[in-house]
């Protein structure tokens, strides 16, 4: 087992968990900044050259964990690990944010859903060979259909 810590935090506009766009068709267009402790800035020697991270990131402020989470973009409760609920038995958050530029120590990105002060445990740079055709989106494609049944009747 290990002890994470926070090698960043984030400077977000957000300070309330409400704020935070949830749900479906949920925009994360706010930008923020990624602010590393000066013992990591050598760590981000040729961050620039990728236009997307994953940030992973510790949901601090939440006390305890369920198994089932009711998602506000459906009606029906689903098993926590097919959820973006912070009431998880690690609390760990995964975020991809679009960098917009570096300075320093610090990284100015878009699509931040993470409050102001929240720890960063780790940052790596966006990789995906996945086609768009091949991935599957779950519970949540069948949500936004019903959704969009309900909006034609």
């Amino acid at each position: 087992m290990f002890t994470p810590r926070p090698i960043a935090y984030i400077r977000s506009p957000y300070t309330e968990s409400s704020a935070i766009p949830k749900g479906l068709g949920a925009q994360h267009d706010a930008e923020g900044v990624i602010e590393f402790l000066r013992e990591y800035e050598a760590g981000l020697a040729d961050i620039e050259g990728f236009s997307h991270l994953f940030v992973l990131w510790h949901f601090d402020r939440v006390d305890d964990f369920d198994l089932t989470a009711h998602p506000p973009s459906d009606d029906r409760p689903h098993g926590v690990f097919a959820t973006r609920s912070p009431r998880r038995p690690n609390p760990i958050g995964l975020t991809v944010v679009e960098l917009r530029r570096r300075d320093g120590a610090s990284l100015y990105v878009r699509g931040v859903d993470m409050l102001d002060g929240t720890p960063v445990l780790d940052v790596k740079p966006y990789l995906s060979s996945i086609p768009a055709e091949k991935l599957r989106r779950g519970w949540i494609a069948e949500a936004e259909a019903r959704k969009a049944r309900e909006q034609k009747s």
